[in-house]
């Protein structure tokens, strides 16, 4: 519930809209309630007495009471819709804000699909909730509560019934909720579970058709899907009894109350017109408690969805800039002073252990390793994507938690090992790298890293859509676009994460050439072919989250064995074949 009053904080402007809707629902139950008194009246008084002009009287005030009653409604509805949507926009904005300012190690924390499903569904959860049920939520009360006086006023012998009928159904539906509560946190789970197939299965649609495993991926869809239909099954099975409840408590009442009122009539203690009226109230007293727990089972499971929306609200960012920083990042220069690092707090292993290495300012450097040897994981704490668990990195001679992470992050440009690309056309997706650039200076940047050579042959060029994803170009103009991209953002280091992998040795050669001409850049660049890296300045190598061992192409050669394994086993075929390496020996 603590959760719930939080999310009703973002109502924000629309807290006005909720008020006045409460407040018409109000006045609408209250017109209704009158209508019974006046149609008792009508049939003792006007039908008895065969007063026409009596008839007409009260038969026109039930007329204007109900025609109010529609009006409050439809008002209602207007201003409860405006509320539930406009304040479902506003929790979905807060969360995806958050999320914008989560780190990487917050983002381990959650599935994507389920952050899918809490932005979506769990909201929209939320807006029925206030859609659905402020209309009960007040109206029940104030039906339970008029409904009940009146009653009593008209004939207290005939209300005590309610004495007895009332609570059997309260403690039904009380056992019906308790019982229902938790399941909707479990059904939501489902939800999340079929989301992460169906985003899965989707995304990855050309790999499933291309290992011919559509049957695989149907009988997994298929099984997360009848997971959620059984547990949506056995949620409502229990939610729907509260209809059945009402029903034969209800309809107990009815015969209770005609039973007993039939006998008053014939004793002359009561009128026809009063045990009309009385039914009425019957009805919306038992209405009332009808409301009442389906507003329980609204808010059962919105409070699972409020549960669900505030662990992302609430996570705690643990990458934040200073409460100084400084704002500027004076060169290129990146030291690690002892660093180690664990994803986890409570990791019983250390990815990174004991690294200590100083790379100048413009100074280009190869780093080198087997898979898992966390190469990627040495490069992602120089933008603070993670925070060192020990130890201190250094940007231009200040610890990198010292920075404002947006001017540290400015500062280094990063090519992912994933390549990654957005809806839209090829400028919009270089703009991310400069927003102010003009075509010459995105020309120039596709030229560095070999893009324009497809670009010139796509009949739109810079404008030519790459679909969701990037889905209109292949794995290799990807990587050379998002190369493009990261360079027009002229930072002060430039990070390749496994960044030319999927273009040819002739195209990586012309990268290279270009990134050779970028003068005051510090370039750090992962491979995982020697021949990426052995022109570097520096070439280290890594071993289990260590550092093996640094140097030029020329000393690791002559000194180290790992080295050495590599570049043997990936230039025998040149070798073998006349390469450049054989020629250098024959002569």
């Amino acid at each position: 519930m603590k959760e719930f009053r939080r999310l009703l904080s973002y109502l924000g402007p629309y807290r006005r809209d909720m008020a006045i809707g409460a407040l018409l629902v109000f006045i609408e139950t209250v017109f209704e309630l009158v209508i019974p008194v006046l149609m008792a009246d009508l049939i003792d008084v006007g039908v008895e007495n065969r007063d026409l002009h009596y008839i007409v009287g009260k038969g026109v005030q039930m007329g204007i009471c109900a025609l109010l009653a529609l009006i409050t409604g439809l008002l209602y509805a207007r201003f409860a819709a405006r509320a539930a949507y406009g304040w479902g926009a506003r929790v979905r904005e807060a969360q995806y804000e958050k999320v914008q300012s989560y780190a990487f190690s917050n983002l381990d924390r959650f599935e994507t699909a389920s952050l899918v499903t809490r932005m979506t569904t769990d909201v929209t959860v939320l807006q029925n909730a206030v859609n659905g049920g402020l209309r009960p939520l007040v109206r029940s009360p104030v039906m339970l509560g008029m409904g009940l006086g009146l009653s009593f006023w008209m004939n207290a012998e005939l209300a005590l019934i309610f004495l007895v009928c009332a609570p059997i159904l309260a403690i039904i539906l009380f056992l019906v909720v308790i019982k229902v509560a938790p399941m909707y946190g479990r059904l939501q789970k489902a939800v999340d579970r079929l989301n992460n197939v169906v985003q899965e299965g989707l995304t990855a649609i050309r790999a499933v058709k291309a290992f011919v495993r559509g049957e695989y991926e149907e009988d997994k869809f298929q099984s997360v899907n009848q997971e959620l239909m059984a547990t949506s099954q056995r949620t409502f099975h229990l939610a729907v009894l509260n209809l059945p409840a009402f029903q034969f408590t209800m309809y107990t009442a009815i015969v209770l109350i005609l039973w007993f009122g039939g006998g008053m009539i014939l004793d002359g203690g009561l009128q026809v017109g009063e045990l009309t009226g009385f039914l009425s109230y019957v009805l919306q007293v038992m209405n009332s408690f009808m409301m009442i727990s389906n507003v329980f089972l609204l808010l059962t499971r919105s409070l699972a969805s409020a549960h669900r929306i505030a662990e992302v609200l609430d996570e705690d960012v643990v990458l934040t800039s200073p409460d100084d920083p400084i704002r500027t990042v004076p060169d290129g220069s990146v030291d690690y002073e002892g660093v180690s690092f664990k994803y986890r707090a409570d990791a019983k292993e250390y990815a990174l252990s004991g690294v200590d290495l100083h790379i100048r300012a413009g100074q280009t450097v190869g780093i080198l390793g087997g898979t898992g040897s966390a190469k990627t994981t040495l490069v992602q704490l120089i933008p603070r994507l993670y925070d060192v668990t020990e130890g201190a990195v250094k940007v231009g001679g200040y610890d990198v938690r010292d920075y404002d992470l947006t001017a540290l992050r400015d500062a280094v440009g990063i090519v992912l090992q994933k390549n990654v690309l957005f809806s839209g056309t090829v400028r919009e997706n270089l703009q991310w790298g400069n927003p102010d650039a003009t075509d010459e200076e995105l020309w120039a940047a596709c030229r560095a890293a070999c893009a324009d050579e497809f670009l010139t042959r796509m009949p739109s060029g810079l404008d030519a859509d790459l679909g969701q994803g990037g889905v209109n170009v292949s794995g290799g103009q990807k990587q050379r676009l998002c190369i493009a991209r990261a360079l027009l953002k002229k930072p002060k280091i430039l990070i390749f994460d496994d960044s030319t992998s999927a273009v040819d040795t002739a195209t990586e050669g012309k990268i290279r050439a270009a990134l050779a001409k970028l003068t005051g850049v510090t370039k750090i660049i992962i491979a995982q072919r020697v021949t990426s890296v052995m022109h570097t300045d520096l070439i280290v190598i890594l071993e289990d989250g260590r550092i093996h061992a640094t140097g030029t192409h020329e000393e690791l050669l002559a000194s180290d064995p790992i080295y050495q394994e590599i570049y043997a086993s990936q230039m025998k075929g040149r070798e073998d074949h006349g390469g450049p390496t054989a020629q250098r020996q024959e002569a």
